[in-house]
């Protein structure tokens, strides 16, 4: 049975019934000071707090989230929990576990809708799974299971291509190298079939892999660019698998949309490429966490972000890059100003034109595509940690330890007036 939600007027108390306005007392009245000055705090704006700290009802640990927007998110973690809202988060409900699933870390979830939702698990060989559910998280159908054994699931993510007929939605999921090959597994179909794919990514480097830790490890641009980064005692690396505007060839083909006045564009149809993250870093616990994308508004480079650290010392001083993709290369440059920890997530708002990373021992943003960070603190009417222990981000929505979810308010990220 679902629980009563909270009624408005008894979360604001000017809505509540019998609640009575203060007054101004007679001296007020009598001194024209005084009543200035009582005026002017009455009609001063109430501090608007930068987070909602929601009721999970859950003590498992978050690591998926994915908003799909009308107030409808969801919410996965450790113990094969998932979770639900369709209000914006005022109320999560905790879903049926899969069956089998008690004991599975469901690090990544993607939805669709209200009713539709693809989760997916991470472990050693068949602990690593994708289930679906069509009915709002009432029953669930396992999908697909990991066929290798020494396999680990890192991350999965879904783009819809509304322009293509053949492949309207298309997902991939990679993993951790599996017998010197970094596995990625397709889906043309909305992520009720998987095959292997065949062309194989670069060697991995020495102690080489990814994290699970916000699945956001990886990045889909469509059909045509598959983008995932790493870490570990060899470095951090950007590894991409390409599929250019003029390439038609198999069940990846694409219509490609060129700007009016524009001059064909000319790539190689297919092919990878991999960039070394310029930090030194080096060591298993880190690297490469999160990468995320700002689609170009007058240009043909998209500006994109990678964030990491060393989650064994979430405390030390954060690594991020940022660059600008045009066509088929970047060039990445470390952070002017980086964020002040360890971060595993990075997620670009639109409408304020503002990048915000988490992690264990805070928040940052960026208004300047990645150079420079600066720390995003509570207000005074909030928690002193609201703005700590987070792991993963779906804007406005971010989730961590223990149950932990929040929700950015609207102006959070707006810049101050000058």
């Amino acid at each position: 049975m679902q629980q009563k939600t909270t009624r408005h007027e008894d979360r604001v108390p000017h809505l509540r019934r019998g609640f009575i306005a203060p007054k101004v007392n007679n001296r007020a009245k009598r001194d024209p000071l005084v009543l200035a000055l009582t005026l002017l705090l009455l009609a001063a704006p109430i501090a608007r707090a930068q987070w909602d700290i929601q009721d999970s009802r859950t003590t498992a640990s978050l690591r998926g989230i994915a908003n799909v927007g009308a107030g409808v998110a969801w919410a996965s973690g450790t113990e094969g929990t998932v979770l639900r809202t369709e209000d914006g988060g005022y109320l999560w409900q905790g879903c049926a576990t899969p069956p089998g699933a008690e004991k599975l870390d469901f690090r990544g979830i993607q939805a669709f809708d209200e009713n539709t939702a693809i989760v997916m698990s991470s472990g050693k060989g068949d602990l690593s799974r994708l289930y679906k559910t069509t009915d709002g998280c009432r029953t669930w159908k396992l999908l697909f299971t990991n066929p290798d054994k020494e396999g680990f699931w890192d991350a999965i993510q879904f783009e819809t291509i509304p322009q293509n007929k053949k492949t309207q939605c298309f997902g991939a999921l990679v993993g951790d190298p599996v017998n010197g090959n970094f596995p990625m597994f397709l889906s043309f179909d909305c992520g009720n079939k998987w095959e292997r794919q065949i062309k194989q990514f670069p060697p991995p480097l020495t102690g080489e892999g990814l994290f699970a830790a916000s699945n956001s490890s990886l990045l889909l641009k469509g059909l045509s660019r598959r983008a995932f980064v790493t870490g570990g005692i060899s470095g951090a690396r950007v590894l991409q698998y390409l599929v250019e505007a003029d390439d038609t060839r198999g069940p990846a083909d694409f219509e490609a949309k060129v700007a009016p006045g524009a001059k064909k564009l000319v790539y190689r149809p297919r092919h990878m490429q991999v960039d070394m993250l310029p930090w030194n870093v080096l060591s298993t616990s880190s690297g490469a966490f999160s990468i995320g994308s700002r689609v170009a508004e007058r240009t043909f480079l998209d500006s994109e972000v990678i964030v990491g650290g060393d989650y064994s010392a979430p405390e030390h001083v954060g690594i991020a890059a940022y660059g600008f993709l045009g066509g088929s290369s970047a060039d990445w440059h470390p952070a002017q100003t980086p964020p002040h920890g360890y971060r595993s997530a990075v997620a670009y708002d639109p409408t304020t034109k503002t990048w915000i990373t988490v992690g264990p021992n805070g928040t940052d943003i960026s208004r300047d595509d990645g150079k420079n960070w600066r720390p995003l603190k509570p207000t005074a009417s909030e928690p002193p940690d609201a703005d700590k222990n987070w792991n993963a981000l779906s804007l406005p929505f971010v989730v961590g330890p223990k149950g932990r979810i929040g929700k950015l308010r609207g102006d959070a990220l707006k810049p101050a007036n000058p």
